[in-house]
């Protein structure tokens, strides 16, 4: 068994909630949790029952209890916290989206590889076990040629102005938020897009409030995305290839259910997910084994994989007309 890292949680909100409390109910070792307020620590410690709480995220970094860090800060915060535990000699895990464009993906990546380490992007959704056996179908066969995907990521979220979401200066909007699910497992399935063709609504904070992409690809084959967070949808998904398809159940990129549905309408296989917690700690599994092997870079997800879908988002928003404060 891979020997266990000790992990320190930069940020306290609600997605470091989520991601700490899969790792204590998988055995992993959560040993400290930065904020920028000694107060938000020590409560967020406390109730993680998490030893080592600090007031700032250089002492996080500094802490020499902690061998990776999570980065949970808003989009525009992710490369400066990776940024500083790179620096302080930390693995790193980066939440999705890793950050707001493909200069600042490329720097960490440059800086991960100068100082030895790994950085990772916490595309949660990679790992889980039923994107694993989607994939091993599809590996066999069993769809034919691969044809296409459709998926949509929507949530009917708050329209409060200031809510970060909706806020432009923390990268608020549907892309980087939820809009990087669906896109990712674009490319998870076939890889670079050939072309990108997108189109997007806005709020009036000017987040954009629904964007929907086309990625094509060699031979014909495409994949349609629809990401929202002014309406509630079916976040489902299907893959569709000349022999069968796999239909993704409701929330498609959480532990949930799918069947493989040959042409003729005959169903070839059910799966069902059987997951302690949500799911995110297998992103951190993936971490510990390539620290373990020395390995700096992913294999689900490599840091140049990462790296180009950065470079993706970036043209969706150059089509819609997407510019975040400050670039």
């Amino acid at each position: 068994m891979t020997e266990r890292l000790r992990w320190g949680i930069l940020a306290t909100g609600g997605i470091a909630h989520a991601f700490t409390n899969d790792l204590q109910l998988n055995g992993f070792t959560v040993q400290a949790v930065g904020s920028r307020s000694q107060e938000a620590a020590d409560a967020f410690a406390a109730e993680f029952g998490i030893p080592n709480a600090h007031g700032s995220y250089e002492a996080l970094v500094a802490d020499p209890e902690v061998d990776v860090i999570y980065v949970s800060t808003p989009h525009p915060m992710h490369a400066a916290g990776a940024t500083l535990a790179l620096e302080a000699g930390k693995h790193v895990l980066v939440e999705k989206a890793f950050t707001v464009n493909v200069a600042e993906a490329r720097a960490l990546a440059e800086l991960a590889a100068a100082k030895g380490l790994l950085v990772l992007e916490a595309m949660w959704s990679r790992y889980l076990p039923h994107m694993a056996r989607i994939r091993e179908i599809i590996a066999a066969g069993t769809l034919g040629e691969l044809r296409s995907l459709v998926a949509d990521h929507t949530q009917l979220l708050s329209d409060d102005p200031a809510h970060r979401i909706n806020a432009l200066e923390l990268g608020g909007g549907a892309l980087l938020d939820l809009g990087i699910y669906p896109i990712s497992f674009a490319w998870d399935l076939f890889g670079a897009p050939r072309t990108i063709q997108a189109t997007a609504t806005f709020k009036p904070t000017g987040a954009d409030a629904g964007v929907a992409a086309v990625f094509g690809y060699d031979g014909g084959r495409m994949a349609v995305t629809f990401s929202a967070s002014d309406t509630q949808g079916p976040n489902s998904a299907v893959v569709l290839g000349t022999e069968a398809r796999i239909e993704i159940d409701h929330i498609w990129y959480t532990p949930t259910t799918f069947r493989v549905i040959a042409a003729d309408g005959t169903q070839l296989e059910e799966y069902r997910s059987e997951v302690k917690g949500r799911g995110m700690h297998f992103q951190a599994e993936a971490v510990e084994r390539l620290v373990a092997a020395g390995t700096l870079t992913g294999d689900l997800l490599p840091i140049d994989e990462t790296v180009a879908i950065m470079g993706s988002l970036d043209e969706i928003r150059r089509q819609i007309g997407l510019v975040y404060p400050g670039e």
